[in-house]
């Protein structure tokens, strides 16, 4: 069976070449990895958890990290052959991969694509080379460019990353460098605003005062201006961070911000399924040999209360556009705040109507503070 939201598989590759200063996600560099070893143990993870759920339909495969295009296409092909051959996929399954721009892993975009990589999510993140040298990018601008040109005519969907918000960057500064990559996208574009994470060597440089970002004025201008650049470019926002031409978003995505079900596979992986919420173990070395050990690596599984799950469903499903729709609002309206959504939708930061419960513009821009007002 599958759920409305779909059924994704997410695939985690912890190995970078180095760490970027702004990444809290488990990645770790590493200069060699035993490839055969840790292909065996990504498929024993999945046929592990293919066991628990025989009647589900695939929608689509995410490789995520750390840099997956770090992995040998070999291993790519074997999973997505694996997730073909263990269930009934949809006829249109989604398969991403996401990559960075060297030169050296934009030559192997053609085995990517052989095997069975359908999506490229590219990490260019900016385009001027200051930029990426804050940014801890190993790739250049022109790197950037060669590798966005050769995805573009390799694969039969692409999207690139840019971060900003950046340090010294000006609402004007962000129009001039957001209209250039207007036009060099196809389909689909995530625009994230920098933000300082915990546990990241941005965060200490940062307490430091080494760096300063945009204060909020100046952030929610350029906020504002995405909205608008992307709009008018015909890719206008469907989650907080991620626009899109219609009907070129990204399915896995969807499926975790419409509270559909998916497999976590790798080191730190989460997934949720059956009710339950599982977290794979984080560290890679402790992963790899407790799949080696027991087929998988699952370090908590617990059964979502009824009222976690209706803030999940809240937390992912407001950050749409399109919001919650009457279906999943019924089934939250539990864990909401009525007086507060009243007051809310009376200030303009939500609407509520036939279509169910979202967000205005003016709401997406202070989303995490109305969000905070109606949970109760």
């Amino acid at each position: 069976m599958t759920a409305p939201s779909g059924f994704g598989i997410y695939i985690h590759w912890p190995f970078c070449l180095s760490k970027c200063p702004y990444c809290d996600f488990n990645s770790h560099a590493a200069q060699s990895t035993d490839h055969g070893r840790w292909r065996k143990a990504l498929l024993a993870e999945l046929d592990h958890f293919a066991a628990e759920t025989p009647d589900r339909i695939p929608t689509s495969v995410f490789f995520g990290g750390g840099t997956p295009s770090l992995m040998e296409p070999e291993t790519a092909g074997a999973l997505v052959a694996a997730v073909k051959s263990r269930w009934t996929c949809a006829s249109d399954l989604e398969a991403t991969l996401e990559a960075n721009p060297t030169s050296v892993e934009a030559d192997r975009f053609r085995a990517f694509r052989d095997a069975g990589i359908n999506r490229l999510s590219l990490g260019i993140q900016a385009l001027d080379a200051e930029s990426l040298a804050f940014l801890g990018r190993r790739h250049s601008a022109q790197e950037a460019l060669a590798a966005l040109k050769l995805a573009q005519a390799t694969f039969p969907r692409v999207s690139f990353d840019l971060i900003y918000s950046r340090p010294g960057q000006t609402e004007a500064r962000w129009r001039t460098e957001l209209a250039r990559a207007l036009d060099l996208a196809g389909e689909h574009l995530s625009l994230y605003q920098l933000t300082i994470e915990d546990g990241t060597a941005f965060a200490p440089a940062h307490g430091r005062g080494e760096f300063v970002l945009p204060d909020e004025d100046e952030a929610a201008a350029q906020f504002e201006a995405t909205q608008e650049l992307t709009e008018r470019a015909g890719l206008p926002a469907y989650e907080i961070s991620n626009h899109a031409r219609p009907g070129a978003e990204c399915r896995h995505n969807l499926t975790y911000w419409r509270g559909g079900e998916w497999l976590g596979i790798g080191p730190g992986a989460h997934g949720r399924f059956g009710g339950q919420a599982l977290a794979q173990t984080r560290s890679p070395g402790a992963w790899l040999a407790q799949v080696d050990a027991d087929g998988h690596a699952t370090e908590t599984r617990h059964t979502l209360a009824p009222a976690e799950r209706r803030s999940e469903l809240v937390l992912m499903g407001l950050r749409l556009r399109n919001g919650l729709d009457p279906t999943l609002l019924e089934e939250v309206w539990p864990a909401l705040d009525t007086q507060a959504l009243a007051r809310m939708i009376e200030d303009g930061f939500l609407v509520e109507d036939a279509k169910g419960l979202r967000t205005t513009d003016k709401g997406r821009l202070l989303l995490n503070a109305v969000l905070g007002e109606i949970l109760n």
